[in-house]
């Protein structure tokens, strides 16, 4: 990895009138002491999208000295129509982090946009460096522009919709840098192979944010090996997710776009439609062009940590999915609605794996809005349910429940926990700094893309699964659904004019 950047004049001073004047007002614990960082040693980062997810991690991602957030870009430019689990907490975020109780008060709703990233960083830092005025971040629209007048940069910080991490990720790459993102790495197969090959072939650091290291995963990986269940046959995950707003099918009335919403820059390689607001914001996660759905929104969390503790180095050879239906009445007629533009309301999607080195062949099941595994029967005769997210892994001898991310697994029957020895506690792993460190030494973090691609691909064939309607043979190798060849459409999309990958 060469060298990092030199942080320039203007991001270190802010850009402020009185720059020459800088260097008789900060104190000296900016300028030395411990954990002072220089600004050499700093990484520039640009931080592209400022919704609510984004601002969330902002808050504290910021207060890292090991880099500078030197620009922030959105399509959005300011708004206060954002959707959240909470009306004020990320406002009480902010003011935390601004140590300003008034922030935001202005604002009736839960605001959003490349203004408030700005605002945030430029408040953030003046504070921090003591530079009243500071004005070190830059603010784009477009991530291409950015991408081409920002020189300094080290690395981007991906929190768009989910439609748009492949058309930024692979663009930032080829600019040579490194790239930690939101999940999914890619809402469609071709995308989500690309971006990883490119990572590949760059050598550049990547990070996918959903990885973890879970120490209750080595538990049952060492149960697994160690014999307490058998045979491992299947493994079921489940999430009463999503916590979203889902519509099934496109809205028709018409809205006009928001002054400052760059609707063409939004879309990205989607094709021209009418802008409605159920589109945007958190709601995105719902659409087949926008989103992955609970499995690309949850699944990453339980799943890629799984996948590699448990030795799982492919992705499933076969996916067999069932959805929700709804219906309407017109004319005194009930209806169904032919869906294929959003996920269903909830799903259960099987998995069919090859053996893998330390693993038999195995079946995986995901379920959703509220799906989940009937009760054992080991738990049922003690009149037992089980919890609104979890894990079990089945054998040909027993089993092993968990939390939904494998927490404080237990045998069933529990009389097996009597053979069971005292593990040494053992802490999760996943903070900034894994990702930091890795793009400052030039390493691969064990969350690259590289590592992602199994479990990556698989959440991407559920959704081929669910809108091919059948079960779906999978060609990793060749990118291809071999029994049912009108399904190899949902493995791409149709591109926009000029966003073609």
């Amino acid at each position: 990895m060469a060298p990092l950047k030199k942080i320039n004049r203007r991001k270190f001073l802010g850009s402020t009138a009185t720059a020459s004047l800088a260097f008789t007002v900060i104190p000296r614990h900016v300028m030395g002491g411990p954990g002072y960082v220089a600004p050499s040693n700093k990484l520039n980062l640009a931080y592209i999208g400022c919704g609510t997810q984004g601002m969330r991690e902002m808050t504290s991602l910021i207060a890292n000295p090991e880099l500078q957030i030197v620009s922030v870009c959105d399509p959005n430019k300011l708004t206060s129509d954002y959707i959240d689990w909470s009306a004020n907490g990320i406002r009480n975020s902010i003011r935390t982090a601004l140590q300003d109780e008034n922030w935001g008060e202005k604002f009736k709703g839960i605001p959003g946009g490349r203004d408030i990233g700005q605002d945030f960083v430029q408040r953030y830092y003046a504070k921090q460096k003591n530079i009243p005025g500071y004005k070190g971040c830059t603010s784009y629209s477009d991530f291409r522009e950015l991408l081409e007048k920002e020189n300094d940069l080290d690395c981007v910080k991906i929190m768009t919709p989910d439609h748009l991490h492949a058309a930024i990720a692979i663009a930032s790459m080829k600019k040579g840098l490194h790239v930690v993102t939101h999940k999914p790495i890619a809402n469609r197969m071709n995308e989500a192979k690309l971006t990883i090959e490119t990572a590949r072939k760059t050598g550049l650091s990547t990070h996918l944010l959903a990885w973890s290291k879970r120490p209750d995963y080595e538990t049952v990986k060492n149960w697994i090996s160690g014999g307490f269940i058998g045979k491992l046959k299947e493994i079921h995950n489940w999430s009463y997710r999503p916590v979203w707003q889902q519509w099934q099918s496109n809205p028709v009335e018409t809205v006009p776009v928001p002054k400052g919403f760059d609707w063409s820059l939004w879309l990205g390689p989607v094709p021209d439609r009418p802008y409605h607001p159920n589109y945007t914001h958190c709601v995105f996660r719902g659409w087949y062009d926008f989103g992955g759905g609970s499995i690309a929104d949850m699944g990453h969390y339980s799943l890629f940590p799984l996948f590699v503790t448990l030795g799982i180095n492919t992705p499933a050879i076969t996916a067999e999915a069932y959805g929700t239906t709804t219906r309407i009445t017109k004319n005194g007629v009930s209806t169904a609605v032919v869906n294929d533009v959003a996920f269903p309301l909830s799903s259960i999607i099987r998995f069919e794996f090859p053996a893998q080195e330390t693993l038999p062949p195995f079946d995986l099941i995901w379920y959703d809005g509220g799906m989940k595994p009937l009760v054992p029967d080991e738990l049922r005769s003690q009149g037992k349910s089980l919890e609104t997210e979890g894990m079990m892994f089945v054998g040909d001898q027993g089993k092993i429940l968990a939390g939904f991310r494998g927490e404080d697994p237990v045998l069933i029957p529990e009389s097996k926990m009597s053979f069971i020895k005292k593990e040494e506690e053992r802490k999760e792993s996943r903070g900034n700094e894994i990702w930091i460190d890795a793009f400052k030494n030039g390493t691969q973090s064990p969350g690259s893309f590289i590592y992602a691609g199994p479990v990556t691909e698989t959440i991407l064939l559920g959704a081929v699964a669910l809108r091919a309607g059948k079960k779906v043979v999978y060609d990793s190798k060749n990118m291809k659904i071999t029994n049912t060849p009108e399904a190899n459409k949902y493995l791409t999309r149709e591109y926009r004019k000029g966003w073609e990958l």
